[in-house]
């Protein structure tokens, strides 16, 4: 008993700490994103973590401090989502699918400036590939 209320507390504490992310609008090509941002350590750790659900249209920018070959992973994460690693200007780098609840390692490719996660597959069913801008990162936290 003491074990499951200790998961919930620490479940609802990670809801409550990602309800405080800015949101921010952003977009590939005429796909408008509404997204949360992380950029901070905290809010870059938590993630999407404890999620059970997320709107169609709905991702998480994770803006790091400087380009770096960055990696994330699905620790306490049940939503199948893909990420897609940016460079400084925003150029997709690549995309990698991420199965919930693993430790694997997906990695930018070379340095990225940020991350977006999206719901599996979305931008694979939109025919976004490696090469595309994304657009609105003007406006994101922490740019030099």
């Amino acid at each position: 008993m003491k074990k499951f209320a200790s998961a919930c507390l620490l479940a609802l504490a990670a809801t409550l700490a990602n309800a405080d992310m800015p949101r921010m609008e952003l977009n590939l090509g005429m796909f408008r994103i509404d997204a949360e941002v992380a950029a901070n350590d905290a809010d870059r750790q938590t993630g999407l973590m404890h999620r059970r659900s997320m709107a169609q249209h709905a991702g998480m920018l994770f803006v790091f401090p400087q380009p770096n070959t960055y990696c994330m992973w699905m620790r306490n994460t049940f939503i199948p989502l893909s990420v897609a690693f940016l460079d400084q200007d925003g150029v997709i780098i690549n995309i990698e699918d991420m199965q919930p609840q693993t430790e694997d390692n997906h990695c930018a490719r070379r340095p990225a400036r940020f991350a977006l996660e999206m719901n599996r597959g979305w931008f694979a069913q939109r025919g976004i590939k490696p090469g595309t801008r994304l657009g609105g990162l003007d406006k994101a936290p922490n740019r030099p």
